[in-house]
């Protein structure tokens, strides 16, 4: 009976990840903007870039080929390593944007919490399947590279629809603002830089390709409304 890999290698990532993780200086520089509230979205892009890319280092570095059963990354294999570690850059990257969220809640005087959205276990099973669609592992390892980071980002987007939602169905007109970003960004994403106020909020405003660079922004300026009488806001 083959000896069970996973254990030792999951350990292995995980252990790179974390000390990768303690160590990045930019990763902390953004925590220290959260705390002081002077953190946007745009900090929690970067937040999420660096975590997905720190992520796949640590994959590229402890997964080979040589040392998967017949060079092969099997789905009980992959299942067992993705899910946990991508499921740990959610929780990183929900809870940094759902501090973020809550700040600029405060800065307006709104008194909610950032809510963090529900682990996409859709993406996640997609890139399992992706990952051991192929005989030879090298000929797939590309996908724990960009996708992995691509994943990671869409935490934050996922974190923002959650609270233009959540503000919407309270009444409130929260707006979201797309930046096209990257140099020389493509048609598509050129096509969705603007300004948006729920609902007329379409669904590819959250949604990014590989490599996308995009910003998407919650702006809370206009969320509160003034009683025309009573000079009171809500």
């Amino acid at each position: 009976m083959a000896n069970d890999i996973v254990p030792d290698l999951l350990d292995k990532i995980k252990k790179d990840f974390n000390k990768s993780f303690k160590e990045n200086k930019k990763l902390k520089n953004i925590k220290e903007m959260i705390d002081n509230g002077t953190a946007t979205y745009v900090q929690a892009n970067e937040y999420a870039v660096e975590v997905g890319a720190l992520l796949a280092a640590s994959f590229k570095k402890n997964i080979k080929s040589s040392e998967l059963p017949d060079e092969k990354m099997y789905y009980n294999i992959a299942e067992r390593i993705l899910k946990p570690t991508l499921i740990n850059n959610h929780e990183i990257v929900s809870q940094a944007s759902s501090e973020i969220q809550s700040k600029l809640n405060k800065s307006v005087g709104l008194g909610l919490m950032g809510i963090k959205p529900k682990v996409n276990e859709y993406r996640i099973e997609s890139i399992v399947n992706r990952i051991t669609a192929e005989e030879v592992f090298d000929d797939v390892a590309w996908i724990l590279g960009e996708p992995v980071v691509n994943f990671t980002q869409s935490v934050v987007d996922e974190t923002i629809q959650a609270n233009v939602e959540f503000q919407g169905d309270l009444g409130l007109s929260p707006k979201i603002i797309r930046t096209a970003e990257g140099g020389d960004p493509c048609d598509w994403c050129k096509s969705l830089d603007g300004v948006y106020k729920y609902p007329n909020v379409p669904a590819d405003v959250y949604k990014r390709h590989d490599r996308c660079r995009c910003t998407v922004e919650y702006d809370v300026s206009d969320t509160r409304k003034q009683n025309v009488w009573t000079k009171e806001w809500r």
